[in-house]
């Protein structure tokens, strides 16, 4: 059977009658990283070539030597193109097309920091006019433009200062008026994320009153691309952990039921994701006086908290327990509304959902504020529990 089946095999023939032989890609066409064909070759000092984008990744990772000579290498020392190699290697493709070989496209060339430089001064010198956002809308396509050419050109736009440059000016034009710049501010937003995460300047900018407003209007007013880039900023804002935004942030007027609202749909996998983003911020806001005291005027906050637990994920748990930990613990009514809270949540199920979270398993921090709630909600469980044998199913112990 196998000695057949190896006859066979090289005995293969195509239609013209002549044997096939594998391809073989030439040696010199091969970078010594990858060992795969170059489709940009580059030549360091040492005379070696390498595919740009591996000896580019092997300086990212901390290496600052020639693979294959080991020679030390200066910053200084450039990289430089071989076109002649690469013509060499697009002639080849050429000719083994018929092996199902396509010819590698000319490579653009990776722009520079000085190139990088001269656009974000114009970006950040409309940004500072604030009269001008064509200009700045114009620079910010350009860089979008660079960004999408390769990994290299984000690089190099964010390690020469684009996160903050771009951060300042959503800023700025967010303050001047969000509908009459909403295109700049569009292009901005779409631009810093895929510039995540954020240096500390850039953080202020964008957790400023002003650029939190201009979220907070994306998450109401525009389409589902629109919100989904705004999620994404305000959940990098806040990863910061600056109680100062969290502030900023509740104080705006609809932001706690446009929270709620996002956790309670479910229209795609990405704002699902979000919405755990926002039980992280929904915990926050409720760490502050004022912000526990708008969750409270929200009929929602306490059954969509409750609906959350053991529904989602782990993270989106330890949120929902968090925050419901923090609402009935501050729970200081007046004599008639006193314990309101705590029986909202027995009669939404709060009190079996919290002993099924101990059972399955949890975080310690989560098991401790779990084991609180179950202390603070025993008194007022008399004829008032309501459970959902939904919110059950497929759930697996911890052993």
């Amino acid at each position: 059977m196998v000695l057949g089946w190896r006859r066979r095999k090289t005995s293969r023939r195509r239609s013209g009658g002549e044997p096939t032989a594998e391809l073989v890609i030439p040696n010199h066409f091969r970078c010594p990283i990858s060992l795969d064909l170059m489709k940009d070759p580059v030549t360091l000092s040492t005379g070696i070539t390498y595919d740009r984008d591996d000896i580019e990744r092997w300086f990212l990772d901390g290496n600052s030597t020639c693979p294959v000579t080991n020679q030390p290498l200066r910053s200084s020392d450039l990289i430089i193109p071989n076109h002649t190699l690469r013509v060499m290697i697009q002639h080849w493709c050429v000719q083994n097309r018929q092996h199902g070989i396509e010819r590698i496209p000319t490579p653009r060339t990776p722009i520079s920091p000085p190139q990088v430089a001269e656009l974000l001064c114009l970006v950040k010198s409309s940004a500072h006019r604030a009269t001008s956002p064509r200009d700045c809308l114009e620079s910010v396509r350009k860089l979008a433009r660079w960004a999408d050419e390769s990994e290299r050109n984000r690089r190099c736009i964010v390690d020469n200062g684009g996160t903050a440059a771009l951060a300042a000016a959503f800023d700025a034009f967010a303050n001047d008026s969000i509908e009459r710049n909403l295109g700049v501010l569009e292009e901005i937003l779409s631009a810093l994320n895929w510039m995540f995460p954020m240096e500390i300047e850039a953080q202020k900018c964008l957790g400023s009153k002003a650029s939190l407003q201009c979220l907070v209007w994306f998450l109401k007013h525009q389409d589902l691309r629109g919100k989904e880039k705004s999620m994404v900023a305000l959940k990098e804002i806040l990863s910061f952990g600056d109680e100062k935004n969290v502030e900023t942030l509740g104080e705006i007027e609809g932001i706690k039921e446009l929270l709620v609202g996002f956790i309670n749909k479910r229209i795609n996998p990405t704002i699902t994701k979000a919405s755990l983003s926002a039980l992280g911020v929904l915990d926050s806001i409720c760490s502050c006086g004022e912000g526990r005291e708008e969750a409270y005027g929200n009929a929602l906050t306490i059954p969509v908290l409750v609906k959350k637990i053991l529904r989602v994920s782990a993270m989106a748990t330890d949120c929902s327990v968090s925050a419901l930990w923090k609402l009935c613990k501050n729970d200081d009514g007046d004599d008639e509304e006193e314990g309101r809270v705590l029986i909202e949540a027995l009669q939404v199920g709060a009190f079996q959902k919290l002993l099924l979270v101990l059972q399955v398993g949890c975080s310690d921090e989560t098991k401790v504020k779990a084991t609180e709630l179950l202390k603070i909600l025993n008194p007022y469980r008399v004829g008032l529990e309501c459970i959902e044998d939904s919110d059950f199913k497929n759930l697996k112990r911890s052993y």
